[in-house]
């Protein structure tokens, strides 16, 4: 099988793996007070300034969580909870119309239950959350905006957003700004302290470490209401038994993929230029979507026109190709993407989108499995989706 699915997750690293088993062969709860409970915290808190540092933050600010989406969860409620105590009129969240459903949910779930007035951020035809955007969605009232949620890449079509920009924007207005940086670290450069993010999510496996791990990175002096309520554990802003295994797997993941990404990025960025030159050279109809340039070094995301996006998957899968649409599916019903739709594209376009995503394990060979089998497929599934005449 040729793996191009890196962005949903990537195989774990050698270190990572070697991490967690040696941990998984320890005992002790790190909240215990005796020798095995110690052991276990010390591993704990040395995983914390590894993470730390590897995301330019303090060890503090680093609040371990079961994975990215329970960290968007906990940003977004709890900054949103936290602004609503001080402020009931603080109701408004401005969030990006491309968000992943790990952030877009739980901010429509605030609208549903909780009272907000959730405002989606339009982008532009790459996906972009634009400056003037967010300055003019401030304008509008600049005294009830609980607080700002915009990604630092996106996972379907892989343009970066300026968040450093936005932060500025959100900071004029003492608004507390979210990010969820899951596909940006290991790729990008990523330094919480620099970017003057309030909060940014972080998850394991998305840059070689296990699953069911991640963070929540919360700058030291930002309020958050706590979703999870038991032993205080986190700076009492997640309660629950850490798992060190995981962690150290996670800490070791980490650290590795960011002192390796300006190699791996370049790697990545060579791969994904190959396939976007060959596809656009060997197969017709096709539209990239994106940021053609401040695009993620892994992601290639394209619109088959003519095609549907499930039928070119199920046939490169039978080839040996590993992608992804880019559709959602919501109870067995496949969705057109919301992010492509926020872009302008019709729901046509959106249905008939496929993404390749490079990753550690990426090599040239895989650029040239994939066109030697998706120009025929292309054909193949344009046949398919043709209406057959009525006699």
């Amino acid at each position: 099988m040729t793996y191009l699915d890196h962005a949903a997750t990537t195989p774990m690293l050698a270190v990572s793996i070697a991490a967690l088993n040696a941990e998984l062969a320890q005992v002790g709860n790190p909240s215990s007070l005796h020798s095995s409970g110690r052991r276990a915290q010390k591993v704990v808190e040395e995983c914390r300034v590894i993470i730390a540092a590897a995301l330019g933050a303090r060890p503090i600010e680093i609040i371990f969580t079961g994975g990215g989406t329970e960290a968007n969860n906990l940003a977004v409620k709890g900054l949103f909870w936290a602004a609503q105590s001080k402020d009931k009129n603080k109701k408004r969240i401005l969030v990006s119309a491309v968000e992943h459903h790990a952030v877009l949910d739980p901010v429509l779930w605030l609208g549903e239950h909780e009272g907000a007035v959730v405002e989606i951020l339009p982008v532009d035809k790459y996906g972009r959350v634009l400056p003037e955007t967010l300055s003019k969605a401030f304008e509008k009232n600049p005294d009830d905006v609980a607080l700002v949620t915009v990604m630092w890449a996106n996972n379907e079509v892989g343009t970066v957003q300026p968040i450093a920009e936005l932060v500025k924007i959100a900071h004029q207005y003492k608004t507390a700004i979210h990010s969820d940086a899951v596909q940006a670290v290991g790729c990008l450069e990523v330094h919480f302290e620099n970017t003057d993010l309030d909060a940014m999510t972080v998850t394991g496996h998305k840059v070689g470490g296990p699953h069911g791990i991640g963070a929540l990175v919360l700058k030291r002096d930002v309020e958050l209401t706590p979703l999870l309520h038991g032993g205080g554990q986190e700076r009492d802003v997640r309660s629950g038994t850490l798992a060190a295994p995981l962690i150290a797997g996670f800490a070791a993941a980490v650290t590795t993929a960011v002192t390796q990404r300006f190699a791996r990025a370049t790697r990545l960025t060579s791969l994904r230029n190959d396939l976007i030159k060959r596809i656009q050279d060997q197969v017709s109809d096709v539209v990239l979507n994106g940021d053609p340039e401040n695009r993620l070094p892994g992601n290639v995301h394209f619109s088959f026109n003519g095609c549907e996006g499930d039928s070119l998957l199920m046939l490169l899968d039978a080839q040996g190709i590993e992608c992804s649409t880019g559709s959602a599916c919501s109870a067995g019903i496949p969705q057109p993407s919301h992010v492509l739709m926020a872009m302008g594209r019709d729901e046509v376009t959106a249905r008939a989108s496929i993404r390749f995503s490079f990753g550690a394990t990426s090599i040239p060979d895989d650029v040239d499995a994939v066109m030697q089998v998706l120009p025929a497929i292309v054909e193949r599934a344009k046949r398919a989706g043709k209406p057959t005449a009525k006699k």
